[in-house]
Parts: C-alpha cells; structure tokens; sequence
C-alpha cells in the first residue's frame, strides 16, 4: 500500500503540472494570433504626395494612408523598416489638435503636422522609438506626415513649406 501512495502523489503533481503547462502554453498563442490577425486584417490604402519646399524644390514619397481609427490607432507599430521615399499620412478628417506617441514603433520618425491647405505648420524630428512622450501638434491639424527620421533635416523640410497631392485634395 505504501508504493501505491507516492504513485498517486506523483500522478497528481504530473497532472498538476500538465494544467500548469497547458495554461501557460495554450493561453499564449491565441494573444499571439489574435494580434497577428489584427495586424493582417487592417488594410492601409497606398498613395501618393510630394512636399514642395519654400525653395521650390518638390520631393514625391509613396504613403500609406491612415483615415479610420483601427488604421491610425496601428500606424506604423511594429514596423522593422520603411523605405527613404515612403511614409504614412494620417488623415484625422478635421483640423484639430494631435496628441502623437511612439508606443509599439520600432522605427525612429520625424512627424510632419500639416493644416488642411497642405502647409506644414510643426515638425517633429528624431520621435523616440517605443517612446510614451506625448508629441503635440502644437496648434490645429488636418494630417500627420510620418517619415523615417532625419528625412525632413536631409531634404531641408521646414515649417512653411506645403505638402501637396490627391490624399490631401490640393492638387497632384
């Protein structure tokens, strides 16, 4: 009867152990999974724009557009890379005050916060990486131009200058 016991009080720690396993194993994956399918499931339409600076120089970019809440609430999260001549234009609809944050972005980004005739009244060079800091727009905005950073430095971007194209309805 005693070799009968330690079997039980084996048993029972192996079956404690495999509900243990499977609690921590099997609950991750679908975290995992719902989130993979979230990122697949939010489309972002592509487009094209061009910022005009006050020196008359024109620089295109290809953008992805960010116009419903699931989209700009994704933005660029968990992006690893993004071309030099790319970005995403968040278009919040009306002119309105922009509370930014890097939280989930792996990419460094200069913010670009446009009024709705396309002139850009304040940028935001080098934004933090993973970054909770609040990065305002300083004033009312239409869209939020985000590029790689150090892009508006290497393309003498500055505020005044007018960013132009179909997405922004001003030509293009």
């Amino acid at each position: 009867m005693s070799a009968t016991v330690p079997s039980k009080i084996q048993n029972a720690v192996r079956g404690a152990s495999m509900a243990l396993f499977f609690v921590f194993v099997a609950a991750a994956p679908p975290q995992q999974t719902a989130q993979a399918q979230t990122q697949q499931n939010i489309v972002f339409p592509k487009s094209e724009l061009s910022i005009r600076t006050a020196g008359g120089k024109i620089y295109p970019f290809t953008i992805e557009l960010a116009v419903d809440d699931p989209q700009r609430e994704r933005g660029l999260m968990f992006r690893k890379q993004m071309d030099a001549d790319h970005g995403m234009l968040f278009d919040f609809g009306t002119a309105r005050q922009v509370s930014m944050w890097m939280e989930n972005t792996v990419l460094a980004l200069d913010m670009v916060f446009i009024q709705p005739d396309g002139t850009i009244s304040h940028i935001t060079e080098n934004a933090v990486p993973f970054s909770r800091d609040i990065i305002d727009s300083r004033g009312p905005v239409k869209y939020v131009l985000e590029l790689n950073a150090g892009r508006t430095k290497a393309l003498g971007i500055k505020v005044g200058d007018k960013v132009i194209g179909k997405p922004l309805h001003n030509g293009g």
